[in-house]
């Protein structure tokens, strides 16, 4: 299998410009972007306690440990409030403050954003930050997170990663910089199992299933056939599967069906 003629130039141009720059910084953002009808944005200011609460739960499966999940107010991309996730190493240590999408209508496209900012760079272990219950998928998770110093999708269900985690793959993906706020956004197409990522705005070529196999990028992703994800909920946090300690937070989250911008 091989890539189109258009995308095979779009990777190896962008594996050239990942390798020599940094993302680029941030639109300036005071409030979050418009709410979607069909949709919803938390930017946490209602919160009244030190755990998340309202649409929030703190729950985590299997086991749980020293990682939290707190509203702080030291913090914040917008307001006053976000949530902070302390995120300590070994699977149940994990944190996650969560949310049902039972609001937000089925099938076509899903739109995520939200604003992240931690304060220790991606290990090359593999960590999740960000993680979404597939009830297509046997209720595995779709992951985001990080391996080899950079970000990347995971399949929990069979290990696939995006982008593969051969060097030329991972040069397409980027760090999650440290110590400033990110803009985080992705769209799922739940009716033909494809994925865009933007960091900051920007398309991450690295981070994106457009249905024809790349290799180094979506190959892999794409070996196991008929992937349609359809997400039950949106879970932010801490999740390691070895080495990796961080403390994260997250604000001004928005969801819908159309893209919500930085």
């Amino acid at each position: 299998m091989t890539s189109t003629p258009h995308r095979a130039l779009a990777v190896a141009a962008v594996a050239v410009a990942v390798a020599l720059a940094a993302p680029a910084a941030p639109r300036a953002s005071a409030r979050p972007a418009a709410c979607a009808a069909n949709g919803f944005c938390e930017d946490f200011e209602s919160q009244t306690g030190t755990t998340p609460a309202g649409r929030w739960t703190t729950a985590v499966a299997n086991c749980s440990g020293t990682g939290t999940a707190t509203v702080d107010t030291t913090m914040a991309h917008g307001g006053t409030k976000s949530v902070r996730i302390t995120g300590k190493a070994g699977y149940c240590n994990h944190a996650f403050a969560g949310t049902s999408l039972s609001g937000v209508p089925s099938g076509g496209d899903l739109y995520a954003r939200f604003w992240v900012r931690h304060t220790t760079a991606l290990p090359a272990q593999h960590v999740t930050f960000g993680a979404l219950r597939d009830a297509n998928d046997n209720g595995k998770d779709l992951r985001m997170g990080g391996q080899n110093k950079a970000l990347q999708w995971n399949r929990e269900s069979d290990d696939a990663t995006l982008p593969a985690q051969s060097p030329a793959g991972v040069a397409l993906s980027t760090p999650l910089p440290v110590n400033t706020w990110t803009c985080l956004e992705f769209r799922l197409d739940r009716t033909a199992g494809r994925l865009d990522t933007w960091v900051n705005g920007g398309l991450v070529t690295g981070l994106v299933v457009d249905g024809t196999p790349t290799q180094d990028v979506d190959q892999q992703w794409l070996n196991r056939g008929g992937w349609r994800p359809a997400p039950a909920d949106l879970r932010l946090g801490w999740e390691s599967y070895g080495e990796g300690e961080d403390t994260l937070w997250y604000d001004d989250v928005a969801v819908g069906t159309t893209r919500i911008g930085c």
